[in-house]
């Protein structure tokens, strides 16, 4: 039986796909002329660094789009939450709340501000941090002191909270905001994945005080690497841009650094390329849009799965198409992750849950059931914006 499923369930993968080619993988970026005109356009001008019009350009547009106030290109989407969360005032040996389903860069950075991740379980709707389960953890394991949220056990302040809007799919922020307000927490919100998903008509990564995106080789529009601080706080958002240029004083010649800053800058060469990819992304969002109606009538008739869907009240970007088993069978999960790579199809599960990795182990944490259970039932099937013209 199980063979009949894994073997329907391949075949109906492969089917909803127009492109014959015999490996297709997880997520590839797509590009075209635009992207060749714009970055030769930067070749040209010679300023293909740090200093260029493309960055300023690239801030304005990404702004633009998701009606933040002010953006912050860096280098990286973690290199973005390093200094959002050193912004939002994370000191050393503080504690930072931090979903154990996300990818490790979000509690690396964490670590990067000399905090300590604390780990959240998640929930089944929309694999995010469920606001009641987070609620109810905080009121037993802190206390309020003169403002601040106390860890009861380790003693130790937890600052912040960084929710993480998984695959793409928007978590229910407006409620952690309502929680973290309770509890006296800063929100900085890991929206890497989520460029062109909405919260009931408002864009990821605009609830908190800062918000992070990603542009890395993989994420629906790329800039090679990349990154991008938001925020509606100009003063937060001057703070940003100057720590992440070195701390530099501007002159038209001197080199004075006023404190320790970082030399997180996107180069012009990569904004250029960032541009040119922003053009097209209501074309990758239908595109995907329509990939995920295509899986979701082929793989309507098979029984013990189901397809995420974007939550309710949302429009999610689809950045990654998501298979969930019903019910926990990491051999099952196995077999299928086996079979859809060995007939060309990448396919990977989620990330191993952050609470288990060897260097996290001792890090504080409420009951994780949601995440280890997720862990054996979540499969990502290819998700590429071109797949099904």
């Amino acid at each position: 039986l199980k063979s009949n499923f894994v073997e329907s369930l391949v075949h109906a993968v492969s089917n909803s796909l127009t492109d014959a080619s015999e490996f297709i993988p997880l997520h590839e970026p797509r590009m075209g002329e635009l992207e060749k005109e714009f970055v030769s356009s930067c070749v040209q001008s010679t300023f293909v660094s740090s200093v260029g019009k493309y960055v300023d350009r690239f801030e304005q547009e990404i702004a633009g789009y998701t009606s933040a106030k002010y953006a912050v290109a860096v280098v990286n989407g973690t290199a973005a939450l390093h200094i959002s969360l050193i912004l939002a005032g994370v000191k050393k040996d503080n504690e930072v709340l931090v979903p154990s389903l996300t990818f490790a860069a979000t509690a690396n950075a964490v670590c990067y501000a000399g905090a300590i991740p604390h780990f959240l379980d998640s929930e089944e709707e929309t694999f995010g941090i469920c606001p009641t389960q987070l609620d109810n953890y905080l009121s037993d394991t802190c206390d309020i002191q003169n403002e601040v949220c106390i860890n009861k056990k380790t003693g130790r302040q937890i600052t912040a909270i960084i929710p993480v809007h998984i695959f793409g799919h928007p978590c229910k922020i407006e409620e952690i905001l309502e929680v973290a307000k309770k509890y006296k927490l800063e929100v900085v919100e890991d929206a890497a994945e989520s460029l062109g998903s909405f919260y009931k008509g408002k864009h990821t990564g605009t609830f908190g005080k800062l918000g992070t995106i990603s542009f890395n080789g993989n994420k629906i529009i790329t800039t090679g690497g990349g990154g991008m601080i938001i925020t509606d706080d100009e003063e937060l958002a001057q703070q940003a841009k100057h720590l992440t240029t070195t701390a530099k004083v501007p002159h038209k010649w001197e080199y004075v650094h006023d404190q320790v800053g970082y030399n997180y800058r996107m180069p012009n060469l990569n904004a250029a390329f960032g541009c040119a990819q922003l053009k097209q992304l209501p074309k990758f969002l239908q595109s995907k849009r329509d990939l995920y109606e295509r899986y979701s009538e082929q793989l309507s008739g098979l029984n013990g799965i189901r397809l995420l869907k974007e939550p309710a009240e949302c429009s999610s970007n689809y950045w990654l198409q998501t298979i969930v088993l019903d019910e926990p069978d990491e051999e099952l999960r196995n077999i299928i992750l086996t079979a859809l790579n060995e007939s060309g199809l990448m396919s990977r599960p989620a990330w191993t849950g952050l609470h288990k990795l060897e260097h996290f182990k001792e890090c504080p944490k409420m009951d994780i059931k949601v995440v280890n259970s997720l862990g054996k039932r979540i499969i990502n099937i290819p998700s590429s914006s071109f797949l099904c013209e």
